[in-house]
C-alpha cells in the first residue's frame, strides 16, 4: 500500500500544487519509493508508493479509457486479474501488471459503486474527467484509511490526518465527542476524528462529489447477518470446517501475491499462528522471516509459544523485548503516528514489531487480526451465553442501564463491554469542571454509532461481532494499532482474516458451533489443529497487553510525571486535575489495572497531553 492525498476545489479554480506536494510529502513514510502527481483545473492528486506488485511500472497516478479517467490508490486488490479479465473483455485495455489500474477502468465500467465488485485492502481517488466526477472510497472493513475535510470551496482528503494540516485554514479544535468515545469505547468511530473539521469516510462507504451537488457518502457493503430465526441448521462440525479451510487457505495465497518477500508475526496465540502456518504449507521451504515482541514480565511474555511456532515453522526469526523504559520513550512517537489518543500501550510494541520487520529490509508482513472479531475470540462471546440464564434486577440503576443499552443496541439485556450508565459518570468526573458542565452535549453515548438494523433480531454472538467491527476493528485495531504503526516505517500488513470470502463462511456459522462447553472459537480450534501442535491450539487465550499507566506511573520516568503533573493538566483544560491527582496517587500506592476488564483512563490522558503537544491543539483553559 502507499499514500495518497487530493484537492478538489468546488469552483473550478487549479489547486495549489505546493500545497499537494507539501501533503504527499508529509506522508512520505507510506511510500518512499517513488512519488506521482496530477493536476488540472477543478482536482490535484498527488501519491507516494511503496513498490510491491509490478515493480519497476507500478506509478500512480493510474489511467483508463484514453486518459479520460484517473485514480490514486492506497491498497492491494487482490482478485485484480479476474477484474482485468472482465474489463479486458468490455474493451479496456492495461498497459502494466500492477492491481491498481483496474481502479480507474471500474469506475468507467461501473459508476461509483464498483468497490463492492473489489476484494482487498484499500482507499481511493478516482477521478472522471469527462463528468468532473470525484469518487472516494474506503474498503469493506476499513483496512485502509483516508480521511477529508471542506475548507471553503475546496475538498481536501488524504491518508492521514497530517496531510489535511498543511492546509492552513483547517481548524485543530478537538472533537469533545470524538474523545468521549476514545474513554468509552475501543476507540474512535467512524466518521469522527479527534479533529472537529476532519471526517474518516466509513468502511464500507463511498464519497461521491458532483459539480453543484452536495457531497454524499453511501455505503456499498456492510457486514450482514442473517436474523436470528433464519440462521441455517448446524451440519457436521468438519464440513464448516472445511469451508473455512479452503476459504481461509485462498485468503493466505492471495495475500503471498507480492514482488517483494512477505513475513509474518508470530504473537504466540492461535490466529498469528495458524497464518503463519498455512503460508508455510503454500509455499513449503520457502524462506520466511517472523517477528514477536517479548516482555521482562513474564505475567504478559509469551516467548516460549512464539519460539514454538518458529521452530515448527522453520523461520527466520527475530524478537525484541520491551521494558517500561523502552515502552515510555515510544509514547511520544507511537500518538504522533496514531494522529489519536490511545487507551493502552500495546501499541508501542505494534510500532517496534514493523520496526523490526523494516530493519530486515522487508515491506509486507502476514498478521492474524480480524479472528477475535469473527469466531468468538473474546470472554463477551462466552459471557453471553451465561447471561441468558440471569434475572434482570429491578433496581433503578439497573432500569436505567437496560434503557440505554436498549436505545444503543436494540436489546435491553445485550452488555457491550461495561455498564455504560456507570461510564458516564466516571467520565463525568474526569473531564474539567466547564467540560463536565456541557458533558450532556458531547456525549457520545447521545451520538448515532451504528446501523441499528444491522444488530436488531440478530442472535446476540453476532450483535457482539457486529458491535466488535464498528466499534473495536475499524478504528483502533486497524488504525492506531494497525495502519499507522506498519506504515510509520514502509511497511504493509495483511489481514487473511479480514477476506470477504473468509467473513462470508464465518457469518454463516452457526453462533452455537462458534462457543461450546464455555470454549471460545470452537471451529477455529478445529481448523487449528490440523495445522498447529495442541500446545498453540489448547493455550488460554492470551490478551495482548502491554505496561499499563501504572506501572509507567511507578517506574518514576520523568516524562511520564510531566505529562500527568496537576498544573499542566489544569491548563490544559480538558480534564479535572484533582480526578488525575487521585488515580496517581492510587497507582503510585500500588493499585493496577485489569487491562482486560477495566479502562485505563490514565493512558488516555497522558497520550492525550502528548497528542496536543504533537499537533498544536487549542487549550481550553
Amino acid at each position: 500500500m502507499c499514500g495518497i492525498v487530493g484537492l478538489l476545489d468546488r469552483t473550478g479554480a487549479r489547486p495549489d500544487p505546493a500545497l499537494i506536494r507539501r501533503m504527499a510529502e508529509s506522508v512520505r513514510h507510506r511510500g518512499p519509493d517513488d512519488d506521482g502527481f496530477f493536476a488540472e483545473d477543478g482536482i490535484a492528486l498527488g501519491f507516494r508508493r511503496l513498490s510491491i506488485v509490478d515493480l519497476a511500472h507500478g506509478q500512480q497516478p493510474m489511467f483508463a479509457g484514453d486518459g479520460r479517467a484517473v485514480a490514486v490508490c492506497n491498497g492491494e486488490i487482490y482478485n485484480f486479474r479476474e477484474l482485468r479479465a472482465d474489463l479486458e473483455s468490455a474493451g479496456h485495455r492495461f498497459v502494466t501488471q500492477c492491481d491498481t489500474e483496474v481502479v480507474p477502468a471500474l469506475l468507467i465500467a461501473h459508476g461509483p459503486d464498483f468497490p463492492r465488485r473489489v476484494n482487498g485492502q484499500f482507499a481511493f481517488a478516482a477521478y472522471d474527467r469527462t463528468t468532473r466526477r470525484l469518487v472516494l472510497g474506503r474498503d469493506h472493513v476499513g483496512i485502509a484509511p483516508l480521511f477529508y475535510a471542506e475548507i471553503g470551496g475546496a475538498l481536501l482528503f488524504a491518508s492521514e490526518i497530517r496531510a489535511l494540516l498543511c492546509h492552513p485554514g483547517l481548524s485543530r479544535a478537538v472533537d469533545l465527542t470524538a474523545l468521549d468515545q476514545i474513554l468509552t469505547f475501543p476507540g474512535l468511530v467512524s466518521p469522527r476524528t479527534i479533529l472537529a473539521g476532519v471526517r474518516s469516510l466509513p468502511p464500507g462507504h463511498v464519497l461521491i462529489a458532483d459539480p453543484g451537488r452536495p457531497l454524499r457518502v453511501e455505503p456499498y457493503w456492510d457486514l450482514d447477518f442473517p436474523r436470528a430465526e433464519d440462521i441455517a441448521p448446524a451440519r457436521r462440525l468438519e464440513d464448516h470446517v472445511d469451508e473455512l479451510d479452503a476459504a481461509l487457505r485462498q485468503a493466505v495465497r492471495r495475500r503471498l501475491q507480492a514482488d517483494v518477500p512477505v513475513a509474518a508475526y508470530l504473537s504466540g496465540g492461535l490466529d498469528s499462528s495458524l497464518i503463519a502456518a498455512i503460508a508455510a504449507d503454500l509455499e513449503p521451504g520457502a524462506p520466511r522471516h517472523t517477528f514477536s515482541i517479548t516482555f521482562p514480565d513474564r505475567a504478559i511474555d509469551e516467548r516460549e509459544p512464539q519460539r514454538l511456532m518458529a521452530r515448527r515453522l522453520g523461520t527466520i526469526h527475530h524478537e525484541r523485548e520491551i521494558d517500561p523504559a523502552r515502552l515510555a520513550a515510544g509514547l511520544d512517537r507511537i500518538v504522533h503516528c496514531a494522529e489519536a489518543p490511545l487507551r493502552e500501550s500495546y501499541n508501542v510494541c505494534s510500532l517496534a514489531l514493523s520496526g523490526m520487520v523494516r530493519e530486515e529490509g522487508l515491506k509486507v508482513v502476514l498478521t492474524g487480526e480480524g479472528a477475535d472479531e469473527l469466531f468468538g475470540g473474546y470472554v463477551g462471546y462466552r459471557l453471553d451465553l451465561e447471561r441468558d440464564a440471569e434475572d434482570d434486577s429491578g433496581d433503578l440503576d439497573a432500569l436505567i442501564e437496560a434503557e440505554l443499552r436498549g436505545r444503543l443496541w436494540g436489546d435491553s439485556r445485550f452488555l457491550y463491554e461495561k455498564s455504560y450508565s456507570e461510564s458516564r459518570e466516571i467520565r463525568r468526573e474526569l473531564y474539567a469542571p466547564a467540560l463536565a458542565e456541557a458533558f450532556d452535549g458531547f456525549d457520545c453515548l447521545e451520538q448515532p454509532l451504528v446501523d441499528r438494523a444491522r444488530i436488531e433480531g440478530r442472535h446476540p454472538f453476532h450483535i457482539r461481532s457486529y458491535l466488535d467491527f464498528k466499534l473495536r476493528m475499524a478504528d483502533h485495531l486497524l488504525a492506531d494499532h494497525g495502519d499507522r504503526v506498519s506504515f510509520a516505517n514502509s511497511v504493509e500488513a495483511r489481514y487473511p482474516f479480514l477476506d470477504l470470502d473468509v467473513i462470508d463462511v464465518a457469518r454463516r456459522i452457526p453462533p452455537q458451533l462458534m462457543v461450546q462447553r464455555g470454549e471460545e472459537k470452537f471451529v477455529l480450534k478445529a481448523l487449528a489443529r490440523r495445522y498447529l501442535p495442541a500446545a498453540i491450539v489448547e493455550r488460554r487465550k492470551f490478551s495482548f497487553v502491554a505496561q499499563s499507566s501504572a506501572t509507567l506511573l511507578r517506574a518514576g520516568l520523568p516524562r511520564i510525571h510531566d505529562l500527568l503533573d496537576e498544573a499542566r493538566v489544569a491548563a490544559d483544560g480538558y480534564f479535572n486535575a484533582g480526578a488525575v491527582a487521585h488515580l496517581k496517587a492510587r497507582f503510585l500506592a500500588g493499585a493496577e489495572i485489569n487491562q482486560t476488564f477495566e479502562d485505563d483512563v490514565l493512558m488516555v490522558v497522558l497520550t492525550f497531553g502528548i497528542l496536543r503537544e504533537h499537533f498544536d491543539l487549542p487549550r481550553l483553559s
